[in-house]
């Protein structure tokens, strides 16, 4: 049964994470076309019109591949988690059912629009298709960080004569305080991922010399919003989010910063490999007190650690949430030192020649999704031993009629598929960077100029 347990959970860990490659990006690039588009009504720019539509179509091929594989994820609740669907359904399924019907269908209608509808809408209506297909976009997230957030701090429900949980209120459930915070955390995430793919682009071609007016559009938007949302990440969404696990997962924040014994004036680990065995962390390197700072606004504050709570209680694999969030907390410092770096080097008009400048940024494309990846086993991995916490672990929650032979023979299968819808998504982004944006003609950029003076 236990081999089960871990082949259920393997399955959809995989399926999810493989999946969120896609939506992070599109959810990024979503907000970044509607800043392309916005400039470039304003000032009637049709360098900033056509990288607006080149973006538009690296999202749609993201979006087909965030469909494809994201569905899936929808039936192994029933094929996988059978008894947690029958648990918690009755609340879940509200904001499940909404994200299919409303937000999914808001943005697949409005990203027709905007990718076949540019010479058949006015450009405001245009404009407009682009806001729909953001506002769907990031709907559609808030709707799965809720279905989350429920699982991480349950709220707005009640315990039905069958020992499942229905829904009692349902603004209670969906404004959950734990979501809110989740969801602006999860979105900055998602810009940054957008913006450092753009802002990759833009110095590929700026290092290759092609389309560099692309280029230096694409740097520029590209870091600005990454600064921006950089920022954002650490100070207040990962600041309240933090606050959230200190008041409502304390096990939680002492597995994830390697406390194994509670103390006064707490230090914050930089480096250091957690011994399970021997309950202490070896090696380490820590500024002393600034846990306690940063999780009770006090140099002295007690944080209470993993031996205040049972074993059973702990999260199950403590070294991978430990390395998994500093790693997510790592990436996330370099990226605001690389964003301030590139944004003084915009200010000063320096980083479309500083060539080592474009490498970094060139080079930095994979590391957003890397982060990404941490944040959620951060968060998956820190709510463990409860799939509802407090109220239903793990272990009581997979369909015990779906044996781990069959759960792998499914695993390998998803495996095999998804591995061949990567490698396609790779060659079809790759070809559309290649072809590279339309060509403007430059007397439309002049006249659009003398128009706008």
């Amino acid at each position: 049964m236990e081999s089960a347990l871990l082949i259920h959970r393997l399955h959809f860990a995989f399926t999810a994470t493989f999946h969120y490659l896609f939506p992070q990006l599109t959810m990024g690039l979503a907000l970044l076309i509607v800043v392309l588009k916005t400039i470039g009504l304003r000032r009637n720019d049709p360098f900033y019109n056509q990288a607006a539509r080149f973006w538009g179509k690296i999202f749609g091929i993201n979006f087909v591949l965030g469909v494809v594989t994201g569905i899936p994820m929808e039936f192994q609740f029933g094929t996988n988690w059978s008894v947690f669907s029958r648990f918690a359904g009755g609340v879940i399924g509200q904001t499940l059912a909404m994200e299919g019907m409303f937000a999914f269908f808001l943005e697949s209608a409005f990203l027709g629009l905007f990718l076949y509808g540019e010479k058949k809408l006015s450009p405001k209506a245009h404009w407009l298709s682009a806001v729909a297909v953001f506002v769907g976009s990031w709907l559609s997230g808030y709707f799965i960080i809720a279905t989350d957030a429920f699982m991480q701090y349950p709220v707005g429900y009640y315990k039905a004569a069958d020992g499942s949980l229905q829904l009692a209120s349902f603004w209670t459930f969906v404004l959950n305080r734990w979501a809110l915070w989740q969801y602006a955390h999860n979105m900055s995430g998602a810009a940054i991922t957008g913006s450092f793919i753009m802002v990759a682009v833009g110095a590929f071609y700026l290092l290759w010399g092609k389309w560099t007016e692309y280029g230096r559009i694409f740097v520029k938007v590209g870091v600005v919003t990454g600064c921006v949302f950089s920022v954002l990440q650490l100070f207040p969404t990962g600041d309240r989010q933090g606050q959230m696990i200190t008041d409502h997962q304390p096990v939680t924040l002492a597995a994830m910063e390697g406390l194994f014994k509670g103390q006064s004036a707490a230090p914050l680990l930089i480096v250091g490999q957690p011994n399970e065995v021997q309950g202490k962390i070896d090696n380490p390197l820590q500024v002393p007190g600034m846990l306690s700072m940063l999780t009770y606004r006090r140099w002295s504050a007690h944080v209470r650690g993993l031996d205040a709570f049972p074993k059973q209680d702990w999260p199950g694999n403590i070294p991978l949430l430990y390395y998994s969030y500093h790693i997510m907390v790592g990436l996330g410092t370099l990226f605001i030192a690389e964003m301030v770096v590139a944004l003084f080097l915009l200010w000063r008009g320096k980083i479309f020649s500083s060539r080592w400048m474009l490498w970094i940024l060139m080079l930095s494309a994979p590391f957003p999704y890397i982060a990404n990846t941490a944040g959620w086993m951060t968060a998956e991995l820190g709510r463990q031993p409860w799939l509802v916490y407090g109220l239903m672990r793990t272990e009581d929650g997979f369909s015990k009629s779906v044996s781990a032979g069959n759960a792998m023979f499914t695993l390998l299968g998803f495996m095999g598929m998804y591995m061949v819808l990567g490698i396609l998504g790779l060659f079809l982004i790759r070809r559309q960077i290649e072809e590279g944006p339309p060509e403007v003609d430059l007397s439309l950029k002049n006249l659009a100029t003398t128009e706008a003076h």
